[in-house]
């Protein structure tokens, strides 16, 4: 049962990332090419593993709290901040890639960035090692946030 839930779990974040993903695929060539960006915008092939790596990583974090059995009403609280989470993880995808929506996706992201956190903070009442595997994906998600800054200052 342990095993189908971690396939789960991670099959569950894997799919936010194909969500976002489907916005992406036709900015990338008209839209998303011709924005000024930053000289250090990563090159385009640097998100697919980037994020692939991300999402697995929140799917075992997401496992680690939801086979908790002893924080009842904690690990509730904890998995539905991390649904939202999840949720505006792909959004921002949505706005700036599909809506082109450069400021919003701006705001979106900082939204998103105080989610994680409070994921993180609601994920290391229930198991620490769970919050120790969102670092990379709120480090990533700063980048993505300057990175969005950048591209609206601009543009």
């Amino acid at each position: 049962m342990k095993t189908l839930k971690l396939f789960l779990s991670i099959i569950i974040c894997e799919l936010a990332g194909i969500l976002g993903a489907i916005a992406i695929s036709p900015a990338l060539n008209n839209w998303y090419i011709d924005l000024q960006k930053p000289l250090w915008n990563p090159p385009a092939w640097v998100f697919g593993p980037v994020w692939t790596t991300l999402y697995a990583l929140m799917g075992v974090a997401f496992y680690l709290i939801w086979i908790k059995k002893d924080k009842g009403m904690a690990i509730k609280k904890a998995v539905y901040i991390f649904a939202i989470q999840l949720i505006l993880n792909s959004l921002w995808s949505i706005i700036f890639f599909g809506l082109h929506n450069i400021f919003l996706a701006l705001i979106e992201i900082l939204i998103l960035s105080v989610f994680i956190i409070w994921t993180m903070i609601e994920f290391y009442k229930i198991d620490k090692r769970a919050t120790y595997l969102l670092i990379p994906y709120i480090l990533w998600v700063c980048v993505a946030t300057v990175l969005t800054l950048n591209i609206w200052l601009l543009n």
